[in-house]
């Protein structure tokens, strides 16, 4: 491990919430309406809500999902379609970016249908270098992000 580096478990350094408080009323969706409703699966915005009540707006924050492990970073008022989702707030002295990175790559497969959260997904460890190297990889795996999408747009 380099130097400065640490190694510590992600429920030390981040806090989350219950969606509860968050989900949607109504699914009937339009995307007239302005307040995105998410899901952290594959398809994240599912819909639009006209509900002015409800929506999440302490950001930059990551939603979880807790039964797929799929997690995103949002940084943008939202509501949740479901329970099953958890958000998460990252203590100030991290960066979020560098932690939702960790997350993106960072799966656990497994073959029941359980809540992995607190049971499992929060207790894997996290390499935290200082926050200017915190800031020099999230700045580098965006270059990288951003090289892709040239390539692929000329494909």
């Amino acid at each position: 491990m380099p130097d400065g580096w640490t190694f510590c478990r992600l429920d030390q350094i981040i806090g989350y919430e219950q969606s509860t408080a968050y989900i949607v009323e109504s699914t009937a969706y339009d995307d007239s309406y302005s307040t995105p409703v998410l899901t952290a699966g594959k398809s994240f915005i599912i819909g639009y809500t006209n509900e002015a009540t409800g929506i999440y707006s302490n950001l930059p924050c990551i939603i979880f999902d807790d039964f797929t492990t799929d997690s995103k970073l949002v940084d943008f008022p939202f509501k949740v379609k479901s329970s099953a989702m958890k958000i998460l707030k990252v203590h100030k002295d991290i960066e979020v970016d560098y932690v939702a990175m960790f997350m993106s790559i960072t799966k656990l497969v497994g073959d029941t249908h359980k809540r992995y959260w607190i049971s499992e997904y929060s207790k894997l460890e996290i390499p935290i270098p200082s926050k200017a190297e915190q800031k020099r990889i999230i700045h580098a795996i965006h270059g990288i992000f951003t090289q892709l999408d040239l390539i692929m747009e000329s494909l």
